[in-house]
């Protein structure tokens, strides 16, 4: 995700309509919540580029695209400024956020702060969905290699999520075996996970239901001492 892709996906609100009063002044709660934007987008971004401090936060693509998104619609209702404004507040705001970690000794220290401030407002507007467990996420990503595969052949993408399926599978496997299952029984336990989530594909109500982000994690490479989540 390109850098400024939350910020444009916060701005891209209808414009207000013509004769509408004149526009109020960001209130410090709104400019609060703008900065939240602002920050969640660097971070987001850091984390899609594997920066190992980013990955230390939740993963934001998903979460930070639908705060950007309500914060910047409620800022236009709320003040009645335009899109264009909006969107200089948050190019603003990102251009202090940036600032911020520029020449300081600690700029992690920084960015902790920032989120430790901005995490609790994006868990009361965009509560986080469950996280899916190893073998949840061995399924996920199987079916969606399929689903891309069927549509694409081998494209970049179908790749990319070839080698996350085989990630994961494999360590969902290991775990398995670990546990003192068979091959055969972690294949019955694969297949039948794979055959409820095509199944709840089919009902709106329980689509996106699980944090499919966390499966990306867990498909990142190990570290030293690593325990993989259940």
């Amino acid at each position: 995700m390109e850098k400024f892709l939350l910020i444009l996906l916060a701005i891209a609100q209808p414009a207000p309509a013509q004769n509408e009063p004149a526009a109020t002044a960001l209130t410090d709660v709104h400019k609060r919540d703008l900065s939240c934007v602002a920050a969640f987008a660097i971070v987001a971004s850091e984390q899609e580029r594997g920066i190992e401090s980013a990955l230390d936060y939740p993963l934001l693509t998903e979460r930070g695209r639908v705060y950007a998104g309500q914060t910047g619609e409620r800022v236009m209702v709320e003040t009645g400024q335009t899109r264009e404004q909006v969107r200089d507040a948050i190019l603003a705001a990102v251009a202090d956020q940036q600032a911020k970690v520029k020449n300081v000794a600690e700029p992690e220290q920084v960015v902790a702060a920032e989120m430790e401030k901005c995490l609790p407002l994006l868990d009361v507007e965009v509560a986080p969905k469950p996280k899916p467990s190893l073998n949840q996420c061995a399924a996920m990503l199987q079916l969606a290699y399929e689903t891309v595969y069927a549509r694409e052949k081998l494209s970049k993408k179908a790749q990319d999520l070839k080698t996350l399926a085989f990630v994961l599978d494999s360590r969902a496997r290991e775990k398995m075996r670990g546990e003192g299952k068979s091959g055969s029984e972690s294949d019955i336990i694969l297949t039948q996970l794979r055959e409820e989530i095509r199944a709840s594909e089919l009902d709106p109500s329980k689509q996106s239901a699980l944090d499919i982000d966390h499966c990306f994690a867990l498909a990142a490479p190990e570290k030293k001492g690593q325990n993989f989540e259940h």
